[in-house]
Order: C-alpha cells, then structure tokens, then sequence
C-alpha cells in the first residue's frame, strides 16, 4: 500500500468519526418533552420574544446561545379558607373552599408561566396564585347577596370563574375546578333562612296532605257507587248472555248432528268408490309388475351376454397384448444386438486406426531422429545431408530408370539410312537413342545436388575441327509398332 493510499484511507476514517461525532453531539442536544411537562427553551430564540414553550415533541436546543427548563402540568390544589367575608348587605360570612389549578398549555398563557412561575418551586407557586384567589373571592363575595350566594349556587360558582380566571391567567396558570366546602354566617342569618324556608315547607306539605285527604274522601264515595252499578249491569249481561248462550248451544248441536249424518253417508260413497279404484289400481299395479319383471329378465340376459363378450374379448385382448410385448422385447434385443455389433466393430476400427496413427507417428518420429542424427554427423552442412539421401536413394531411382525401359515394348525398329557424307550410320541413330536418357549426373543437377568424383563426372570435350562441318542430311526413321 503507498503512501497516498494510506492517506486517503486516513482522511475518510478521520471524515466518518467527525460526522458520528456530529450526529452524537446533535442527538444529545435534541431535548424532548413529555405529556405532563412544558419545555421552555430561552436565550437566543425568535424575535420579540424572551422564550419559546413547547408542550409535547421536542426541540434542539443550541449551546451557548440557548438554555432550557421543564414545567410540570401536575394540578395543585389550594385550599382557601376565606372567614369574615362581607357581602353584598353588609352581613359576614365564611366561604371555605378549594380550587384546583394548574399551568395552561394554550400559547399565550403558556409564555406568561415562562415568564412569571419559571424557577419558581411549587409551594411558591401555590401561594402566589392563593393570594389571587383570596382577592377575587372576597370580591365576588361582596358582589352578591346572601340569598344569591346561598340559593344559586351554579351561579355563585360561574361569578367565581370570571373572576378568578383572568388573573390567573397573568401568571400561566389556569382555574380547574372550584368545590365549596360550606357557607356559614355569624349572625345566623343563613340559619334563619333556613328555618323560615322549613317553617314554610312544612305548612305548604299540611295543607297539601289535608287537600288529599278530602280528594280521597269523594273518590272513594264515587268508586263505591260506580261499584255497585257496574256489579249490577254485570250480573244482568250474564244472566242475558247465559239464556242467549244456552239457545245457541242447543242450536249448534243439532246442526252438528245433521252435518255429522250427513257426512257419514259421504264418507260411505266415498269409501265405495275409493275401494272400486283401489281395485283398479291392484290390477294395473300386478300388470305393470309382471311388465317389469320380463323386462328385467330380458336385461339379465342382456348383461350376461356383454358380460361374457367383455369376458372373451378382454382374454383374446390380454394374448394379443402378450404377443405384442414378446414382439417388442424380441425387437429390442435384435436392436441391441446390432448395436452392440456396431459398437464393436467401430471400437475395432477406432483401434486400428488409433494403432496405424501410433505407428506412424513413431516412424516420422523414427526418421526425424535420423535426420537430425545425420544432420548432426556432417556437423550441420544440410547439403551435404542431402546428398547422402540422395545417394541412399540412388538405386531406387536407377531401378525405376530401368524398369521404365524394360516396359517399353518394340515389336521392330525400320530405319532408312540414305547415308552422309559425314559417315553417319544406323550406329548413331541407337546411340542417340540411349543417349537421349538422362544421365545419373543430369538426374542429380535436376535436383540441385553436385554427386561426388568417386561417382564420376561428365567429360568436357572441346569440338573444334580445322574445316567447316557439311550439313547432314536429315534421317527419316520409322518406328512401327
């Protein structure tokens, strides 16, 4: 690895540690608030304001520039024990009661508590809103009457809430419940209230019981006497309707009993006839049967005889399947026969050839380590290995050169000599004739190989006559064959 490898695999080492040191950091900073809690980030927030509350979610809160709180929602419950309270006739009267409070999540309220109770432990709390509800409830108090405060309750509560409420909205917190304990006065004037409201309750309840009692008189006087009417009337319908029901009664049984002859002799006719086509029936039903059982023993037969057809044609099917299969296991061992055959024979024609292909290749593997022997003994000279092949070869050639005479066959040879001066004879024409064979010297030139003295060598003679040679006439020969 170079260096500039290293380097690389360093910085992207060092790049990652920062960023999860970043998203550690951020993640730390990242401050969550719960249900039951207000966060109240301050420092270096939105502008024009001194804080920014948050009930629920959370929130990143910057260093150095900004800080942050909780504050618990948890209601708080006061007690006011408010003694000597004057109203509004001037009479004092104790007003003990609870309130129940707590910090309101709505916005504007939330910022107040932020600004006013943040710090603040919870019984200082308590006693800064205590205060604000003794004033308020002095002054709802003195606003009303006894007789309102101590009749109309919900509305003795509902002035408490308006009163109560705005101011403490001021300091982030808001009026959950109001229960008040009781209502009392020093000079008893509630406990006359009281008396004089029982005074009269009772009188009213007297005078509402003899009123019923004289109603209950006169109704009962009435329904006795709608009583005795009605038992009479009652007792004259049902001696009517008891003559009117026997008459009636005698009436319907004498219809029943003619309606009961009368449907004797129905029922007799109809017994009658339905004996005649009860007949009718046996008689057609014993038909049908005898029908039915000829047709079923027609179609016994008939089945017998498919059945016995099935029976032979499925045995002449089972031979026929059988010879078929004998067939075909007869064909499949010819077929496998041959091919064993086959195989056979191209295995021994593979090896034939494989055995000519290896001799061969060890006889050219055979010559080609003579030839490099031979090259090697006449110390690399290649035309002087050539010339030893060629002179292995030499009879060979001599021999083809003779047997290519020996074959030619010359039945006569007629030659017509008209004679020259010169003194050419027939003598000439043969040795022209053998002279028109190539020599072994030409033979080894056509080659391009020089054959050694000891093998002999053309001689050159030099032709050169003082006179000048006469034409010679040409010679006519005819060679018949």
């Amino acid at each position: 690895m170079n260096i500039s490898s290293f380097y690389g695999l360093l910085a992207i080492a060092a790049f990652i540690v920062v960023v999860f040191s970043a998203v550690l950091y951020l993640a730390s900073r990242y401050k969550r608030c719960s249900s039951d809690q207000i966060l109240v980030v301050y420092g270096k927030v939105d502008a024009g304001k001194s804080s920014r509350c948050m009930h629920g979610g959370g929130t990143i809160v910057w260093p150095l520039i900004q800080s942050y709180a909780y504050m618990s929602l948890t209601p708080m419950t006061i007690s006011i024990p408010l003694q000597g309270a004057l109203s509004l006739q001037n009479i004092r009267i104790n007003v003990p009661s609870s309130f129940t409070v707590g910090i309101s999540t709505l916005p504007d309220i939330m910022t107040n508590a932020a600004e006013r109770l943040l710090g603040l432990g919870r019984q200082e709390t308590e006693e800064m809103a205590k205060e604000i509800i003794f004033g308020q409830l002095r002054l709802t108090v003195a606003s009303l009457t006894i007789e309102q405060i101590n009749q109309d309750r919900e509305s003795f509560l509902e002035s408490i809430r308006k009163n109560v409420e705005p101011e403490l909205y001021k300091i982030g917190l808001y009026l959950i419940n109001v229960n008040i304990t009781d209502i009392t006065d020093e000079s008893d004037y509630i406990g006359s209230i009281g008396k004089k409201a029982a005074s009269e309750a009772i009188n009213t309840a007297r005078v509402d019981v003899a009123i019923q009692e004289k109603f209950g008189a006169i109704g009962t006087a009435e329904a006795n006497r709608e009583k005795d009417v009605r038992v009479a009337e009652n007792v004259a319908a049902a001696e009517k309707g008891r003559k009117k029901a026997e008459a009636d009664q005698r009436i319907y049984v004498q219809a029943r009993e003619a309606e009961a002859i009368d449907g004797e002799n129905t029922a007799r006719a109809e017994i009658a006839i339905s004996n005649s086509a009860l007949a009718v029936k046996e008689a057609e039903a014993k038909r049908k049967a005898e029908i039915a059982r000829r047709e079923a023993d027609v179609e016994i037969q008939k089945a017998q005889y498919r059945a016995e057809l099935e029976r032979l044609t499925a045995l002449e099917i089972v031979q026929k399947e059988i010879d078929k299969q004998k067939i075909e296991i007869e064909a499949e061992a010819q077929a496998e026969r041959i091919r064993r055959v086959a195989k056979g024979e191209a295995d021994g024609i593979l090896l034939r050839y494989n055995a000519e292909a290896e001799g061969l290749q060890r006889l050219l593997q055979s010559k080609a380590e003579g030839y490099r022997n031979m090259v090697e003994s006449v110390h690399g000279d290649t035309q002087a290995a050539a010339t030893l092949l060629l002179i292995e070869k030499i009879q060979e050639l001599v021999g083809a050169q003779v047997e290519a005479i020996s074959k030619l066959k010359i039945d006569k040879i007629t030659v017509w000599d008209t004679g020259g001066a010169n003194g050419s004879t027939t003598a000439n024409f043969i040795s022209g004739l053998v002279k028109s064979i190539p020599p072994l010297q030409d033979l080894a030139a056509m080659a391009g190989i020089e054959l050694p003295d000891y093998l002999g060598k053309l001689k050159v003679q030099d032709v050169i006559e003082d006179k000048p040679t006469q034409d010679i006439p040409p010679q006519e020969a005819n060679q018949e064959k």
